[in-house]
């Protein structure tokens, strides 16, 4: 099953660092890879996001749902719309938009719908108030962050590319190019162990990079510039949090 597509039927996710309570949080997409020069001339590479704005949805409390965060939602998405006519045949319209349940969620919250609505875990939650923006601006140059996203998918791959295992040699003489080797020995142990690195699918997955630095920060367009690569292709849902390695 595709990830999103998972978290969405399980509904938002929430997100914490390392189970301890996060100072500061944020949605992104991913615009693309640039390079920046920093004052004395250094070539930065970077990771444009396009970082909120996020709204709050919702803010869970202990004494009604058992824990303390803040649901935000992101990016606008249309509603579905359901017409019927005088013979009680439907005509929809948006048919992957938000639906009723959603919708009144977003309603009742005084927001438009979002296409994302994630749960974080965020230090005075209840200081937030339903329909307050998060934006670019709670992060500042210099910051530590931990970015994570759904990694591009790569399909079947081999164990080569997989792994990043041997290969034989490639003259004539050779039968043993790009596959995969010995998996183990027939008589002892007559088995292939657990974990054993073999062909298969590839990528797809959830990836966090941590203890990335924030070198330029953008109010004005809600833009952030990471230092480095950012997981996942272009446009897709990045999370932001405070990194966990300076939170210890």
């Amino acid at each position: 099953m595709n990830p999103y597509t998972r978290m969405a039927r399980l509904g938002p996710a929430v997100e914490t660092n390392g189970g301890k309570e996060m100072k500061k949080a944020i949605l992104a997409t991913k615009v693309g890879m640039t390079q920046i020069f920093s004052e004395d001339g250094t070539l930065v590479p970077v990771t444009v996001l396009q970082a909120g704005p996020c709204v709050v949805t919702q803010v869970k409390t202990v004494e009604n749902d058992g824990y303390s965060a803040v649901q935000v939602g992101f990016v606008d998405k249309k509603d579905r719309i359901i017409n019927k006519d005088k013979g009680g045949k439907k005509e929809i319209i948006h048919r992957h938009g938000v639906g009723k349940a959603m919708k009144g969620h977003f309603d009742k919250a005084g927001v438009s719908s979002k296409r994302f609505v994630r749960e974080f875990k965020l230090e005075g939650a209840e200081e937030y108030t339903l329909g307050s923006e998060i934006k670019a601006d709670v992060f500042a140059v210099g910051d530590k962050i931990d970015a994570s996203a759904i990694s591009k998918g790569k399909g079947f791959q081999g164990a080569i590319k997989r792994h990043g295992q041997h290969r034989g040699p490639m003259a004539h003489g050779s039968k043993f190019h790009r596959h995969q080797g010995s998996n183990g020995a027939c008589s002892s142990p007559s088995r292939v162990f657990k974990g054993k690195g073999m062909p298969g699918h590839m990528g797809c997955v959830k990836v966090t990079v941590q203890n990335l630095e924030v070198v330029r920060v953008d109010a004005e367009k809600n833009l952030l510039l990471i230092k480095g690569a950012v997981p996942g292709p272009k446009k897709a849902l990045v999370t932001i949090k405070e990194s966990v390695k300076t939170m210890a």
